[in-house]
């Protein structure tokens, strides 16, 4: 059988201007997953990313470490199919039908570094709006054709995959949240309350044998649990 690794990208910068950067941890958190892949003897036939410069960087630092230890690197290949769902666009057009029953929404959502249980609290709440597909405003990718982008992005690796290929996927927590739910079948919203536990950086492990995709591991991040440093294991 083939493995397909789902890998979410290190931290980004929370709160910056722009999020869209790894900040130190997330810097370090993959240096340590590539010392951690090395050491486990993973030899990886591809390595794609979404084009997110999280994503992206994640993947150069992670294998930057094979480099060093003078193992073999895997060509980057882009597939903006596994981007993470844009939560800004989200935030935009889902807040307002919300702000009647939570009228101190938009100043939670712009201090969210300051109060981050009360910003993830109401993320979740328009993520369930989201889910439910009633709200979404015309132009706003709905959860359905976010599913439909990711299973694309799938299906494309599995056509091109050799048997027993090991494939690394630089990826974003809901992008692996909708794998999850395309290939266990279980509910979104229950599928998005195991996205809220995925931790920057962890490993989840599919494996294939032709068309046929089963989850073998999910959230692993042991990486990160066998330094004892309690501010590498992050969820934002």
């Amino acid at each position: 059988m083939g493995s397909i690794y789902l890998i979410r990208h290190g931290q980004a910068s929370f709160g910056a201007d722009d999020y869209d950067v790894l900040s130190p941890v997330g810097v370090e958190q993959a240096q340590v997953l590539g010392r951690h892949l090395a050491d486990l003897g993973l030899v990886f036939d591809r390595c794609i990313a979404g084009d997110l410069r999280r994503q992206q960087h994640t993947a150069t630092a992670t294998f930057d470490q094979y480099s060093a230890l003078g193992l073999p690197v895997p060509m980057l290949e882009t597939d903006s199919a596994f981007n993470e769902f844009d939560g800004e666009a989200i935030i935009r057009g889902l807040l307002p039908d919300l702000l009647g029953s939570e009228p101190n929404a938009m100043h939670i959502l712009r201090n969210g570094p300051q109060n981050r249980s009360e910003f993830q609290r109401i993320f979740a709440l328009i993520i369930e709006r989201w889910l439910a597909g009633t709200y979404d405003p015309p132009g706003l990718e709905s959860w359905l054709g976010f599913v439909e982008r990711v299973q694309g992005g799938l299906q494309r690796i599995l056509d091109a995959a050799r048997s027993a290929d090991k494939i690394a996927v630089f990826t974003s927590g809901g992008t692996i949240t909708a794998l999850l739910h395309l290939i266990t079948r279980m509910p979104a919203a229950q599928a998005f309350e195991m996205n809220w536990q995925i931790v920057n950086t962890s490993l989840n492990q599919l494996k294939f044998r032709g068309r046929e995709v089963a989850l073998a591991s999910f959230n692993s991040h042991a990486h990160l649990q066998l330094l004892k440093a309690p501010q590498l294991i992050t969820f934002r």
